[in-house]
């Protein structure tokens, strides 16, 4: 499959899923789940043990694959699983996703991200590798919402940092930007 190829079909997966979950939103709140905490909570029971764990999946899946925008689905988890336990699954799984990320593009290198990524964008990110920047903007990524971050750790796995430098950015500062997600969205109730 060919590179321009494989970016249209992962731009029509993004805007594909992002109109499901904005439908899935759309059709909660019009059989009142997102308002009635009782009625989500049922529906998430439906799926028992698994729930947390499909959920978990989809995270990392959305960090390797950009597929479902970060912000959507860490929302979705704030309102399925409530604040504290929908910060835990997010946390654990964009981690683990975001290692992921890491290790693929240290050992596929560079096409990976201009497979994955628009190259326009991943060229902007990839300059700053070669520059003293590329760390202060990594943790800039990592502690705000709404940044590329997933493609910020593609980049970091290219790059010369060490993966403990990488990890330890991660697990300290991308708590903040989930903390905004998941405690959030409890202010706009």
């Amino acid at each position: 499959m060919k590179k321009k190829t494989f970016q249209a079909i992962l731009k029509i997966l993004t805007v594909i899923i992002t109109i499901v979950f904005l439908g899935f939103i759309i059709y909660g709140l019009n059989i009142t789940i997102f308002h009635d905490k009782e009625a989500l909570a049922n529906m998430i029971d439906d799926f028992g043990f698994f729930a947390p764990i499909i959920f978990i999946l989809i995270q990392i899946i959305q960090v390797v694959l950009p597929v479902i925008p970060g912000g959507v689905s860490s929302l979705a988890g704030v309102i399925a699983f409530g604040p504290v336990y929908g910060f835990i699954y997010n946390y654990i799984g964009i981690v683990v996703g975001s290692i992921c990320a890491f290790y693929l593009a240290r050992f596929l290198g560079v096409k990976i991200i201009k497979l994955l990524f628009e190259e326009k964008k991943a060229n902007k990110y990839l300059n700053y590798i070669s520059q003293d920047k590329f760390y202060p903007l990594f943790i800039i990524a990592m502690f705000l919402p709404g940044l590329p971050d997933d493609l910020i750790c593609f980049v970091a796995g290219i790059s010369k940092m060490r993966f403990r430098k990488f990890l330890l950015a991660i697990l300290l500062c991308k708590p903040i930007s989930l903390l905004l997600y998941s405690f959030g969205i409890n202010l706009l109730e």
